[in-house]
């Protein structure tokens, strides 16, 4: 009897009872399916601004191939196509921002929700990436040896140390 009630004290203590699901049980722990079409769409979008800067650097080489023909209509040409190539960066990272936002604020619940957390980052601090690990700042390799940690857990390839060749 007094077990019982020292028991019954404990539970009216801590807010619990043996019968009432606690708040956690009532919550998906294994579902990382709204991360995982959140990096769906960053990716889609990352990969609108990639195919952007190549036609960046396409349009850089106008100015020679201007020259070289001395044609003022390839000139407005050139000017337009800069024109709609800043148009379409502009918008894509205007639409890649909410998507940034939701992956920071989505809560990973399996490995591979916190891979798709670590890539962000990446992406986000990818200055990290720029040099070897012995020659960036203390701060700058804790960072960058977490990201990879988390990603290489979640069997998740980390592109920006593929591109580097890091492995």
């Amino acid at each position: 009897m007094r077990d019982s009630q020292i028991s019954q004290r404990n539970n009216a203590l801590l807010g619990s009872s043996h019968s009432e699901p606690r708040t956690s049980e009532l919550l998906p722990t294994n579902d990382d399916a709204g991360l995982l079409a959140l990096e769906a769409q960053f990716n889609s979008l990352i990969a609108e601004v990639v195919a952007a800067q190549k036609t960046s650097d396409e349009l850089a080489t106008w100015p020679d191939r201007l020259a070289a023909r001395n044609g003022s209509q390839e000139e407005a040409k050139g000017e337009t196509d800069q024109e709609a190539w800043t148009k379409r960066v502009e918008a894509a990272l205007a639409r890649l921002c909410p998507i940034e936002q939701a992956i920071m604020a989505t809560p990973a619940r399996t490995i591979v929700g916190l891979g798709v957390k670590a890539r962000h980052a990446a992406y986000v601090m990818s200055h990290y990436w720029e040099a070897p690990i012995d020659r960036i700042d203390w701060d700058a390799q804790a960072v960058r040896l977490l990201v990879e940690a988390v990603c290489d857990l979640a069997r998740s390839p980390l592109p920006i140390r593929d591109v580097r060749g890091d492995e």
